[in-house]
């Protein structure tokens, strides 16, 4: 059996953004962050279409070659009752049926929340600005005044207000509005560019922290996304 490893930190982050919190096989899409849950405890499975043994599910399909299982692209996330029909059932469910569900997902989703690309710069000036300002409305009504200090007081009403807003709202808008970016890159400029890049950074390093439980490793908001497409 091959060794098993970590999923890495990247990858997890990866597939929860890509999944936007709900189960990927098209039939279900149950919420992964239950609102009976408080929403913000998850209860998504990373899946792997082929497994680590030589026994799993659909391991007859394993490519020839240097492969990962580990890897972005052999996993999906999955609630828990669909993840355990998919491996006690891997003749119905086979890899390549997987891999279209992620795939479709992925479609499904940038087409439900209007990602396309546009043709001059103010129009994805104006479809990213409304996300922006949500977040901020939020972040100026909720986020901590001085850094961490929810840190301090982890069991107050107010933190739980900012971690639950942070999972259910502010990370979802940030997933979208980087999905918009990144379809009309086309139209920035080179400082926009490396904007983008800070604010990707950012982004992941908020996704660290409140998916996965890893402080101190996200950067300041680039205040030039302020004006990113005016």
């Amino acid at each position: 059996m091959a060794e098993r490893k970590a999923i890495p930190m990247e990858t997890r982050l990866r597939l929860f953004s890509g999944a936007s919190g709900h189960c990927q096989k098209p039939d279900c899409l149950e919420p992964l962050f239950p609102i009976e849950m408080g929403g913000d405890k998850h209860i998504a499975e990373m899946a792997h279409v082929i497994p680590h043994g030589q026994a799993g599910p659909r391991h007859e399909d394993r490519p020839d070659g240097n492969f990962d299982p580990d890897a972005f692209e052999n996993l999906i996330l999955l609630c828990p009752t669909c993840h355990t029909k998919i491996d006690k059932d891997p003749d119905s469910f086979p890899r390549n049926i997987l891999l279209d569900w992620k795939e479709n997902h992925l479609a499904n989703l940038a087409a439900k929340q209007g990602i396309r690309t546009y043709d001059d710069r103010a129009e994805v000036r104006a479809a990213v600005a409304g996300i922006m300002a949500e977040n901020k409305a939020i972040w100026s009504k909720f986020a901590p005044e001085h850094g961490s200090d929810f840190e301090y007081d982890p069991e107050s009403e107010a933190a739980k207000g900012w971690s639950q807003r942070m999972r259910s709202v502010i990370l979802p808008n940030h997933y979208r509005a980087q999905a918009i970016i990144k379809a009309n890159l086309g139209l920035a400029t080179e400082g926009e560019r490396r904007t983008f890049a800070e604010y990707q950074e950012h982004v992941r390093g908020l996704s660290e922290r409140h998916v996965c439980g890893v402080s101190g490793r996200a950067i300041r908001f680039p205040e030039a996304m302020e004006g990113l497409f005016s």
